[in-house]
């Protein structure tokens, strides 16, 4: 089995913790794993956190070396090239915004030659500054495929409010992912719950996640 899923989005849309939840739930189900940390951005949520967790899980992480330490240096050591060629499931967690995606873009032509065996998801936060609105996001979104060379897939809808997301929050952003479906083409693949809130939703494109990006002043 050979499958690409790339994840790309705002600045604080939740993509670090959809890598996350991606990776363990495919892991679980029995696929060979490998993460790979792009964000060469922000220094705060990356996947190369979760060593530990992924550890445990048989999830293989790639990241850059300089990733957790005290320095914040823009450089990648590894070719995602080469790692897309292994069988299995790779997730790709991209930087935030056209920014971030930048050392995507550095992979593009590569990656597109696998065809239909790449997603691109687009994660949206209705309730993240800059991406209020539909015709933001959407505006963004182009920034962020010109920047990597690559064209999204779906949507993802993952607002939520931190600690203080509601089942309410999350089924009042439906049309707001619904309106950037409609000005993009994109399906939206899912949306996302709190674990805890998923079975409240009668909607049938449940994403249920655990929380494993957490505020560092928590």
């Amino acid at each position: 089995m050979k499958k690409i899923t790339i994840v790309t989005g705002h600045y604080g849309s939740g993509k670090t913790n959809l890598s996350v939840n991606l990776a363990v739930k495919s892991a679980d189900e029995g696929n060979t794993v490998t993460v790979v940390d792009l964000d060469i951005v922000n220094p705060y949520f990356r996947t190369a956190d979760f060593g530990q967790l992924f550890e445990e899980k048989g999830i293989k992480l790639i990241a850059s070396d300089f990733a957790n330490s005290n320095l914040d240096i823009p450089s990648i050591q590894f070719d995602v090239q080469h790692i897309a060629e292994a069988d299995g499931h790779l997730i790709i967690d991209v930087g935030g915004d056209d920014a971030g995606a930048v050392a995507l873009g550095r992979f593009a032509e590569a990656l597109s030659g696998y065809g239909e065996d790449v997603e691109m998801f687009y994660v949206v936060n209705q309730r993240r500054y800059l991406t209020a609105s539909p015709d933001e996001a959407a505006a963004l979104m182009y920034e962020i495929e010109a920047a990597a060379r690559m064209k999204h897939t779906a949507i993802v809808n993952n607002t939520n409010l931190g600690c203080e997301t509601t089942v309410g929050i999350i089924e009042e952003s439906r049309p707001f992912a619904e309106e950037i479906s409609r000005k993009t083409g994109l399906p939206v693949a899912f949306t996302v719950y709190p674990e805890e809130c998923a079975e409240l939703s009668d909607s049938g494109d449940v994403f249920a996640a655990k929380v494993y990006v957490k505020p560092v002043w928590g």
